[in-house]
């Protein structure tokens, strides 16, 4: 028979080693091993915006392309697996599922949409899944303030209460409209507008809406018309974007149209032409035109050419600086990159200026939108001309 004092030992030995697994498993951070950082994004790409999810898909593969050939991160390598969308919030959530609860994903990055992304993040959150850098302004994204969230520019109400009085001052303009999609994003761009009347003492004249996906605004326009509208503050995104203006300059109706950063995009004045031409929109990053870029855009360009086939578009600009962002934080948390290590870099860190012309980024615990600056352009012979400087909302 063995001493009792061995078995307590035995004993001892085998607690402190069950102890240290369980500490091992409850350190161990979901997407994160010695060689590897596992990202996840949803984008849409086969559905209505999927000229947008494209191009930002490409844009975050050429930065992780890039990163893995100067041999990644502290010595991991970026592994990023991409699931579509369509734009539909219920495939969202599925996608979601997938990338966290099969793939075990560290973080969800540049994930596109805003009713999508409020579909996924209970699912992320969940798991302690980063939700960074979405491609949608919509506040949910960083309001109520949550450790798990991080967004880059101004939100779309910041940018339109910014927007909507100084376009209605300048231009003495006493009937404003709107037409907005009916769901998250749509609400946004209005709730903003609306907010920015109120600062100079005026309410919407007319206010019409349509579903996701519909393709004739004949209706609503005739309303707008009948309403004697000298502006209409667009909460749409591409082809109803360009449905919309189209369908104006058609009846005779040619008011101040202005769109949010949703409406900023080369694919505008691609599909729509000269018609085109008079809208507004607001932004956080500008459109990289070739002909008018510097040296280290022009360079980025070449790359992306030829890697892709395309010229690069302001979405491929945000999935590239999200990824880029990203990365800058992961180095400064150092060799033990975990959720909490990464927050904590996030947090202390300011992010300069970057070559596509951002604002600075700076994040707290209770400031999850790294800025709230917002510039504004107008479409002028089919390209997008800036017409203010970035102004933060009073």
């Amino acid at each position: 028979m063995k001493p009792v004092f061995t078995l307590s030992l035995n004993l001892m030995a085998a607690a402190l080693l069950a102890l240290a697994g369980t500490a091992a498993r409850a350190q161990a951070t979901q997407g994160i091993s010695k060689t590897e950082i596992l990202l996840g994004s949803i984008q849409d790409l086969s559905g209505p915006i999927a000229g947008f999810g494209k191009q930002v898909r490409q844009g975050m593969l050429l930065r992780v392309e890039e990163l893995n050939e100067q041999g990644g991160v502290n010595g991991r390598k970026i592994k990023l697996l991409i699931e579509d969308s369509a734009y539909d919030p219920k495939k969202a959530v599925l996608a979601a599922q997938k990338l966290v609860n099969q793939d075990k994903i560290f973080a969800m990055v540049a994930h596109i949409g805003t009713a999508t992304n409020n579909a996924a993040m209970p699912v992320q959150f969940e798991k302690n899944v980063i939700n960074f850098f979405p491609v949608t302004a919509a506040r949910e994204m960083t309001d109520p303030p949550h450790r798990l969230k991080f967004a880059g520019g101004s939100s779309y109400y910041d940018q339109m209460r910014v927007a909507v009085p100084k376009l209605v001052k300048d231009k003495g303009i006493k009937k404003v409209c709107t037409l907005y999609q009916d769901d998250e994003f749509g609400l946004e761009v209005f709730r903003g507008a609306e907010a920015g009347l109120k600062a100079v003492n005026l309410d919407f004249t007319e206010k019409t809406t349509y579903k996701r996906g519909a393709t004739d605004f004949s209706s609503q326009v005739a309303r707008m018309k009948a309403a004697g509208c000298e502006m209409v503050v667009l909460g749409t995104i591409i082809r109803e974007t360009i449905g919309t203006i189209a369908e104006g300059r058609k009846t005779g109706f040619n008011p101040v149209y202005l769109g949010s950063s949703a409406t900023y995009t080369d694919l505008i004045h691609k599909l729509g032409k000269k018609a085109m031409d008079g809208l507004y929109a607001t932004h956080t990053v500008q459109h990289p035109y070739l002909d008018e870029a510097s040296p280290k855009i022009q360079f980025w360009a070449k790359k992306y050419q030829t890697k892709f086939g395309d010229d690069p578009t302001v979405f491929s600009v945000y999935g590239y600086s999200a990824i880029d962002t990203f990365i800058a934080a992961a180095q400064k948390a150092g060799a033990n990159l975990t959720t909490d290590s990464f927050i904590k870099a996030m947090e202390s860190m300011k992010f300069p200026p970057d070559m596509f012309g951002s604002a600075e980024l700076s994040f707290s615990p209770t400031k999850r939108a790294g800025s709230d600056m917002t510039r504004m352009s107008q479409l002028q012979d089919e390209r997008w001309k800036p017409v203010t400087d970035y102004v933060k909302p009073q």
